[in-house]
């Protein structure tokens, strides 16, 4: 008779009665099952990675604050979720809008390069908030759009645009609205942008004497940051201003008729 037929077709009911067997046979399905499920977690990984990459490359991308030069509105450390859908269908960047734009050919050299290998991380990780943006990405205040005149100071020390003083309640308490004077015409085209912490931010005023004058070219502009992503305590959008309800539009003679 052959014996190893018998142990093969052997009843079921014939297994020791403390399991053991058939908790083996549990275990070895659930290893068969293994590797589908790690594929699948892998497979689901890559899947959101790819979701998060194309959400911050078209849509909304967080930024990472590095310095204190918008304070007291936004903080070092926070991460603020830029709106790059804002200006996509028509809209302009408008007087007092907060924006990240890349300040190559404006604030940096155009040619201003880095390593290929850690620019691939660095992006990488910035893409998540996680680092610092590059050394040419920043994030100012508009003051000033195409055609506008803007000034410093009057006499009461405010910035004008157009003839008209801005009240600028969003400054840092501790500063003052500038200590550089100047008096430009904005091109079309382009922004005069400055820091809410005038005494800490590198703006457009300190570019007045080099190749565009500071003026920031719109299509260089990334994005609106329009929210405070973290850290959770900060968690909240970030509030516009009316300070530019007065100022009129270039051309026109405050309080008049058209200039």
């Amino acid at each position: 008779m052959d014996t190893e037929a018998q142990h093969t077709e052997r009843d079921p009911s014939s297994e020791p009665a403390d399991g053991t067997q058939e908790e083996g046979s549990r275990s070895a399905r659930r290893c068969g099952r293994s590797p589908m499920s790690l594929r699948a977690a892998a497979l689901t990984g890559v899947a959101c990675t790819v979701f998060v990459l194309l959400l911050s490359h078209f849509v909304v991308q967080p930024f990472q604050i590095p310095s204190s030069s918008m304070e007291p509105a936004l903080q070092v450390g926070d991460r603020v979720l830029v709106n790059k859908l804002a200006y996509r269908f028509g809209s302009r960047p408008a007087r007092g809008d907060v924006v990240v734009f890349d300040g190559r050919g404006s604030f940096v050299q155009e040619e201003l390069t880095e390593n290929p290998v850690s620019s691939v991380v660095r992006e990488g990780l910035a893409v998540l908030g996680l680092a610092e943006p590059a050394e040419t990405d920043f994030v100012k205040r508009v003051v000033g759009t195409g055609g506008d005149r803007v000034v410093c100071c009057d006499t009461e020390g405010r910035v004008e645009v157009n003839g008209v003083p801005v009240d600028e309640r969003y400054l840092h308490p501790d500063g003052v609205p500038s200590e550089v004077a100047f008096d430009i015409v904005v091109p079309e085209g382009a922004l005069w942008v400055m820091g809410d912490h005038r005494s800490a931010s590198r703006d457009s005023r300190d570019h007045l004497g080099e190749p565009g004058g500071g003026m920031v070219p719109v299509d260089k502009v990334i994005g609106r940051a329009d929210w405070i992503g973290w850290p959770m305590k900060r968690w909240s959008g970030l509030e516009a201003t009316d300070a530019f309800a007065g100022v009129p539009e270039p051309g026109r003679v405050p309080g008049g008729a058209h200039g």
